[in-house]
């Protein structure tokens, strides 16, 4: 048992001192379990650092040593380790899946009327620019993120049950499932969302009622896994293809938009740095995950719930980080 201890560790001194010298990036061909399982055992000290997600009380109990990365290859292949059976809330990620039905249901130009395409140097829950601007920054923060979920057709709570719906469709996963105890848990805590949702209603952004923000809270209550993230980079990696090649909604335009969201404004107030030291388009959620499309090759998903002061995990940015830097996967 020493001796496998031993021999894992001088792999992980060996593995990040790779980083440290000037050498040739690997061959995705390469990629396997076991690189997988070195950069997780490199970055679980990075679990000590940051906190969870604690003023959502059932978020706050998750456990911050949970960390667990998955990859799904170019040819659908998943590869994964770590903590990587564990369920967690998939919250701001789904605002990927919200923006593509809104966008199906209504078009982009009529879409984006009520918002902008802009990156933010505020946090994901800011929303003074809608006493400013009168309308939010972009779909990626909560302002806008409300706003395109009350955009999605459907009476009652049919938007959140087609986002649940295509989130199992992406992930070809019919067991994906709310979390209820963390959609009451939000649902009772909410009131800075509560309160954004009643300015865009002041502003004449929504007109319906609260059942509108009750979707938005169910829909970042879905529960899933790293390998599900994973499968959701590919698909937008992917034109909007499955994992399997299934092209039921093969969409170029539709990946190119949530894509270009991801890269200016996926990660929050850390977006531009990320976007410099990553140079991936990404998407995190307070519930400790991040799904990462790497364009035409694959699809990444990372998870430990301890985050940073912008939000984002801080484990998991060091693995996409160090998987980054091994294969050269940065689009600049």
């Amino acid at each position: 048992m020493k001796k496998s201890i031993l021999s894992l560790s001088c792999c992980v001194v060996f593995f990040l001192n790779a980083f440290a010298q000037e050498v040739e990036p690997r061959s995705l061909a390469q990629l396997d379990e076991e690189i997988l399982t070195h950069i997780v055992e490199a970055n679980t000290q990075f679990t000590k650092k940051g906190e969870v997600a604690n003023y959502i009380p059932e978020l706050g109990k998750a456990n911050p040593e949970d960390i667990a990365i998955a990859v799904v290859k170019e040819n659908g292949e998943v590869i994964k380790s770590g903590d990587y059976e564990q369920k967690f809330t998939v919250q701001s990620i789904s605002k990927l899946i919200g923006l593509m039905l809104a966008v199906e249901d209504l078009g982009e130009e009529e879409v984006f009327d009520k918002m902008g395409y802009y990156g933010t140097s505020q946090a994901f829950n800011h929303f003074a620019n809608l006493e400013t601007d009168g309308k939010p920054l972009n779909p990626m923060m909560n302002a806008g993120a409300i706003l395109t979920t009350s955009l999605i057709k459907g009476e009652g709570e049919k938007p959140y049950k087609r986002i649940l719906e295509r989130i199992r469709y992406i992930t070809k996963n019919e067991n994906i499932k709310i979390n209820e105890e963390v959609y009451l848990s939000e649902k009772s805590t909410g009131h800075r969302n509560r309160g954004i949702f009643h300015i865009l209603k002041n502003n004449e952004l929504v007109d319906g009622g609260e059942e509108q923000l009750d979707n938005y809270f169910k829909q970042c209550s879905i529960e899933l896994t790293t390998e599900d993230l994973a499968k959701i980079g590919y698909f937008f990696a992917h034109h909007c293809t499955r994992f399997d090649g299934d092209k039921t909604y093969e969409n170029k335009e539709i990946s190119t938009l949530v894509l270009s969201q991801m890269m200016i404004a996926g990660m929050y107030d850390y977006s531009g740095e990320y976007a410099r030291k990553i140079g991936l388009p990404s998407k995190s959620g307070v519930g400790g995950g991040i799904t990462v499309s790497v364009p035409n090759k694959m699809g990444i998903g990372v998870y430990s719930p301890s985050l940073d002061k912008h939000g984002n995990s801080v484990a998991g940015t060091q693995m996409i980080l160090d998987l980054t830097k091994l294969f050269d996967l940065s689009l600049f």
